[in-house]
């Protein structure tokens, strides 16, 4: 069950949109509503001087500066949360963005993220900065949100009958009930056979549905093309799928469908463990 949720923050327009989108889910859910803001040591800390001749560097003013925000952005936080029904708090931490998040993510059941914040995506990487690493280091499900999206519409779950995906199949149940959103299953398989037992598989998954089910398979292009795609379709408020998919080992080191699915998804994407 999803009865508590941390909203991980740095202020941004893109994590903003995370903010938000966190908050109405909990206020949905009725689940306990945290958020959490972290000012990152390399920030305030003074670089290595090389023998330069340089000024002094500002560490204590930019140390303000940022203890300064981060207050602005936990007042926010507690006012966009109240004109949700809620009343919650944004802790301030200092110290490496991934793993302050990580850590006081251990005591919660879903993290939520704002997928464009001030750690851009870079060549290379697959998600991007501080997000891609909490989603990889934590234990616990993650909701990634996009500039723009918001929460409301179906839910597509992408199942390809990984663990990951039944964890994902758990819990878009656990949400389409709570939201009382219908749930669109996406199944990709180049073998029209294995797709129509994985069908069989997922709808034994779902059987504690309250809301309507529809289903969508490919066996044709990319699977997290496909994914996106027929979200975009349903005009869903999210996908859900599981944070590893059919072989995890290759997932962390070369990278994964999950990762590009939230990386090209214009609506919150939750990574399910």
């Amino acid at each position: 069950m999803t009865e508590s949720i941390l909203v991980a923050t740095d202020g941004s327009e893109g994590a903003s949109a995370g903010e938000r989108c966190g908050i109405a889910l909990a206020a949905r859910l009725r689940a306990r509503l945290s958020g959490l803001s972290v000012i990152e040591d390399r920030d305030v800390r003074a670089p290595g001087g090389d023998g330069l001749a340089t000024p002094a560097f500002p560490e204590s003013d930019l140390a303000a500066y940022y203890k300064a925000r981060c207050d602005a952005i936990a007042r926010r936080f507690a006012e966009r949360a109240r004109a949700e029904g809620l009343e919650a708090g944004c802790e301030t931490m200092t110290g490496a963005a991934d793993d302050r998040i990580v850590d006081r993510g251990q005591a919660v059941d879903l993290i939520v993220l704002g997928r464009d914040g001030k750690s851009s995506p870079t060549r290379g990487v697959l998600i991007g900065g501080t997000v891609e690493s909490v989603v990889r280091k934590s234990a616990r499900s993650c909701l990634v949100v996009p500039s723009g999206a918001s929460l409301g519409g179906p839910i597509v779950l992408g199942f390809d009958g990984s663990p990951g995906s039944r964890a994902a199949a758990s819990l878009a149940v656990e949400l389409a009930n709570g939201l009382g959103e219908a749930v669109h299953v996406f199944v990709d398989s180049k073998d029209k056979g294995r797709a129509v037992a994985r069908f069989d598989e997922v709808r034994e998954l779902v059987g504690g549905l309250s809301v309507p089910v529809r289903e969508t398979s490919s066996t044709l292009g990319r699977p997290d093309v496909k994914l996106v795609d027929t979200a975009r379709e349903a005009r869903a408020g999210l996908i859900v799928i599981g944070a590893y998919g059919r072989n995890r080992i290759s997932d962390y080191f070369i990278g994964s469908n999950a990762a590009s699915v939230v990386r090209t998804s214009p609506i919150g994407v939750v990574l399910a463990r």
